[in-house]
């Protein structure tokens, strides 16, 4: 063993200038203000060279070290040379390829070596090679303990059976370290099932056992089943811990149950239960996606210590709930913000009708020095559809993609797609779609809603039969896009027969949005009477979108009395909108029932209700210009109507030539 290392440390151990700063510094020289590596030993170490080595931080502290254990022969002993091997792996500041040099130079590693060098990997994620190790102490038939499965179980990718095939051969199978390491490989890799089969036939359950379970169903969205065993866990001798009480609070948020959370918070008051950040802030969340904010707020109030998820969850929570203003004080009130705090504002802007704001946030963001992440190209995206923002989209794009600054995902990509199709770039949402190397199914529902939504309804259903030759199946928001499609193009046979095969083809139960469609669909060419008996036939209580198509039909067809019905329909269920009075005024004033316009008028008196000014909003060198109508509020108004008035003479001397030039063709 001496000669093999001594290859190795030969270089250190000629620089004598590096064993000298060794002698004059030896405790200081490891700073004292950093955190000590993480490799717990049971061993009580006393050796001058060995303690300051728990202090190590960087790898040139590690080599000095080793230089001097070189010198005085203790790196020959097994404990030493575990020691440095294990900082190499195991350590922040470690070297995984020196680990690897260190131990092909050891003669006969023992299986805690053996073990450093699985787990050194799977951290350096090189689980291929971490697994390779496990596999030759199998070939090699090197001793083997708890702990070899556990790590290995970490590192073997797919091949979790194999693994536990050994744990049976080797006799491992009833140890309660190693079948917690089984339960926790097989709900990470949704193996659920398999995970309880481990769980149930456990003889012996402790805590982390409890606990690896509830976490594997609540992180793979099973929160019935996560809480059912919660309760089971309650009933027997086993004392939950504060990462079970984290686990339980994902699986309420995740189910959206207030009850059951407010349970825990009780059962964490009764008991005493030490709250952590991470706890507290679970249970914050909990609230906050569950929509109680009065006592998310009544937690973020009583919180001695916050750190930038305590905060971002607040930010989120008000913004979900639309209540922007209180998003944004929260926001303002951040000591620290990461990208996350950014996005959750972006995206609550963008969510709720304020695109213009989330773009001046999302230039904040930049401006400050902050790189965005995909999420917030996401949610910006989103507001550059909202407000056919195309140049800002198209920068996005060719910046952020195009320069490698952000993978294009398929996430990424159909937000992209969404863009484009929302502000009318059907040319650039077409290639796009087509370079995409990967497809999900909202790709193809937002690039078939693009080509409904701009009337080019035969390449939507073209789209549509592409997708399903693709083995994709729809669903209802794909159904949402045909139909709209059909709508568009008057396809009004392809409609119904669309419709149809929601249930008898793919047994998709028709949604308000697909019957407001096919109402839409029949109202539009004049079938006023079908649409309306379709009305009366949903199962469901009829929304404003059905009520809404048919009223559109009403004016497009002139039906006064079947628009008045609508009307009704519609001021039930929102009696504030200015918009359905203007609707059913307009239409009466086309058939000059003037009596029906006074009447709806003085109800719009009675109500309250005032009609909302029409505005434009238009982008001009990155900034956003709002124009109500007759408005002259603008700085350069005068330059603006005096544009708007040449364009209407030009327009009219147009059509007074045209008007001459058929007069001339007809004599």
């Amino acid at each position: 063993m001496k000669s093999r290392f001594h290859s190795l440390f030969s270089a250190q151990t000629h620089r004598p200038q590096v064993l000298h700063s060794l002698h004059q510094r030896p405790i200081s020289s490891p700073s004292t203000n950093k955190p000590k590596w993480n490799s717990k030993t049971n061993v009580i170490i006393t050796n001058p060279t060995l303690l300051i080595m728990e202090s190590c931080t960087t790898m040139l502290q590690l080599k000095q070290i080793q230089a001097q254990m070189t010198c005085t022969g203790l790196i020959h002993h097994t404990f030493p040379v575990s020691r440095v091997l294990a900082f190499c792996a195991i350590a922040d500041g470690g070297d995984i390829h020196y680990a690897n040099l260190i131990f092909t130079r050891i003669e006969k590693p023992n299986t805690y070596m053996w073990n450093t060098m699985i787990r050194g990997y799977s951290k350096a994620q090189v689980n291929t090679t971490g697994f390779s190790f496990f596999g030759r102490m199998v070939r090699e038939r090197v001793e083997m303990d708890c702990r070899s499965f556990v790590f290995a179980l970490k590192a073997c990718g797919l091949l979790g059976d194999s693994v536990h095939c050994v744990i049976w051969k080797m006799g491992f199978g009833s140890n309660s370290l190693v079948r917690n390491g089984l339960v926790h490989y097989y709900s990470e890799g949704g193996s659920v099932s398999h995970a309880r089969k481990v769980f149930d036939e456990s003889s012996v359950r402790d805590v982390v056992t409890w606990t690896t379970m509830i976490d594997g169903y609540a992180g793979r969205g099973y929160s019935n089943e996560a809480l059912e065993l919660f309760d089971e866990m309650l009933l027997s001798e086993v004392e939950p811990n504060e990462v079970t009480m984290i686990a339980v609070l994902s699986a309420c948020s995740n189910k959206g149950d207030i009850g059951m959370g407010k349970g825990i918070h009780e059962y964490m008051r009764k008991k005493n239960v030490n709250c952590s950040l991470n706890l507290v802030n679970a249970l914050l969340d909990m609230y906050v996606k569950c929509g109680c904010l009065t006592a998310a707020k009544e937690v973020f109030d009583d919180m001695k210590v916050r750190d930038v998820f305590t905060w971002t969850s607040m930010v989120n929570g008000y913004a979900k709930c639309g209540e922007l203003d209180a998003a944004r004080q929260f926001f303002n009130d951040m000591p620290d913000r990461n990208v996350v705090s950014w996005n959750a504002m972006i995206a609550g802007y963008a969510q709720n009708n304020q695109p213009t704001e989330a773009v001046k946030l999302f230039h904040d963001m930049v401006e400050s020095g902050l790189a965005p992440i995909e999420n917030s190209l996401v949610c910006v995206l989103s507001a550059c559809g909202q407000l056919s923002c195309l140049d800002l989209g198209q920068w996005i794009h060719q910046y952020y993609v195009d320069g490698n600054h952000i993978q294009l995902s398929v996430i990424l990509g159909n937000a992209l797609i969404d863009m484009y199709a929302k502000c009318g770039s059907l040319t650039s949402a077409t290639e796009l779609f087509n370079e995409m190397p990967e497809k999900n199914l909202v790709t193809w529902n937002t690039m078939i809603a693009g080509y409904a939504a701009h009337g080019h309804a035969k390449q939507a259903l073209t789209l549509f039969n592409q997708m399903k030759s693709t083995d994709m199946k729809p669903d209802h928001i794909t159904f949402v896009a045909v139909l709209s499609a059909c709508s568009h193009g008057g396809l009004v046979s392809e409609g119904r027969e669309h419709f149809k095969s929601m249930i008898r083809d793919y047994g998709i139960e028709p949604k308000e949005e697909n019957y407001a469609c096919m109402i839409d669909l029949l109202g539009r060419i004049g079938l006023l009477e079908e649409a309306y008996e379709l009305i009366n036939k949903m199962p469901m209580e009829p929304s404003a979108s059905a009520w809404g198509a048919l009223l559109n039909s009403c004016k497009i067809h002139g039906n006064v009395e079947l628009a008045k019905l609508s009307t009704e329909k519609l001021l039930d269920l929102d009696p504030e909108d200015s918009g359905i009075y203007v609707s059913l005024a307009n239409l009466c004033a086309i058939k000059q029932r003037w009596v029906d316009v006074r009447n709806v008028r003085s109800l719009m008196k009675e109500r309250g209700v005032q009609k909302n000014p029409g505005h434009s909003l238009i982008q001009v060198q990155g900034q956003f210009h709002e124009f109500f109508a007759a408005d002259k509020s603008h700085p350069q108004s005068e330059e603006v109507y005096r544009v708007l008035n040449d364009m209407y003479m030009f327009s009219k001397s147009e059509l007074y030539l045209q008007k001459q030039f058929d007069e001339l063709l007809c004599i």
